[in-house]
């Protein structure tokens, strides 16, 4: 009992990360902020007038006592307080057609932009980790990577969402709002930085046991380093050098990880798992859960389920002589 406890106040915790909701790096997101400020502006206006409109109720109620309405009709208070009611529900009407109406132009405009983007990447969410395809004409430049997106800098991009399980919803919220990915619905999303930098975002739809530990990172960067980084990920492999690298590829295609991993240039070619071409590469491992370390890779091979209970990888039995030059192999899969 006390190792189940762990492992939820673990996953509690773990949701506990702060993403900047209100600090914009795009201009989707700066119209989404402009849009959250005027809801609360007008709520908060709202709630002020309804707590003085009680007020004075209240206190009027107490400066004295009204005859029995029935015995002595008031046609004057009465008057007023027909105006009263007919005021504050031309006030609510006006101010829900006016929240209404921000709404449907925000969205309208996000609608708009979103043929405007040169570059299309599609992003697949499975419990609990992200699928991302740079979708390109050409098959040979079609690119998959998971959990990190780069994208270039003051570049709108589209973002085309799927799901292959259950119900999962995308959010980087200084570059986008939320986008709902349901199975057999694709969605779509764009999303700009205007400025270089890493950006986290995190499902935020439950889908299951290690939904807060569904994270990803979009990793933003001048055009030009983008192209750069583009081509390295369409390079297949890099071919082992060391007699450990080497030993460490027989490894890893004598386990079971090639019956759900990928690694371009070797037979490994599953798919229902990250590809791993370039898993040296990515800054994190298991969907943001852990920094990509020596160690952590080596906890996440061992006891993928001590690290992320319910997770869809199970603990390899792997020999320690032969973890080593496993590590060695993946560590320089750059």
């Amino acid at each position: 009992m006390s190792g189940r406890l762990a492992a939820l106040v673990a996953l509690a915790l773990a949701g506990c990360t702060r993403l900047p909701v209100l600090e914009p790096a795009g201009p989707f997101a700066a119209r989404l902020r402009e849009l959250i400020l005027d809801f609360t502006l007008v709520s908060a206006l709202v709630w002020i007038a309804v707590v003085l409109a009680l007020a004075v109720a209240a206190f009027r109620r107490r400066r004295a006592a009204p005859p029995d309405p029935a015995l002595h009709p008031d046609a004057r208070a009465e008057h007023r307080l027909h105006l009263a009611i007919a005021a504050a529900v031309a006030a609510t009407v006006l101010v829900l057609v006016g929240l209404n109406v921000a709404s449907f132009a925000t969205d309208r405009a996000l609608s708009t932009d979103e043929g405007k983007s040169a570059l299309t990447i599609r992003v697949t969410g499975h419990q609990w980790w992200w699928e991302v395809t740079y979708v390109h004409e050409r098959a040979d430049q079609t690119l998959t990577t998971a959990n990190e997106i780069h994208i270039p800098v003051g570049q709108p991009v589209s973002l085309a969402l799927q799901s292959a399980d259950v119900i999962h919803s995308f959010w980087v919220p200084e570059l986008a709002g939320k986008k709902d990915l349901i199975p057999g619905h694709p969605n779509t999303l764009v999303l700009q930085a205007d400025r270089a930098g890493e950006y986290l975002g995190q499902c935020a739809e439950f889908c299951g046991l290690q939904h807060a530990r569904m994270r990803l990172k979009v990793i933003a960067v001048p055009p030009s380093a983008f192209e750069a980084w583009r081509q390295r990920q369409l390079l297949p492999a890099t071919v082992p050098e060391t007699a450990s690298a080497r030993r460490g590829q027989e490894v890893f295609l004598s386990q079971p990880c090639v019956m759900c991993h990928t690694v371009r240039g070797t037979p490994a070619g599953g798919k229902v798992a990250p590809d791993l071409t370039h898993l040296a590469s990515r800054t994190t491992l298991a969907a943001g859960t852990l920094a990509n370390t020596r160690g952590n890779l080596a906890a996440w091979i061992s006891d993928a389920q001590g690290v992320k209970p319910g997770a869809h990888m199970p603990s390899l039995q792997i020999a320690p002589a032969d973890l080593h030059p496993l590590l060695d192999y993946l560590e320089q899969l750059q």
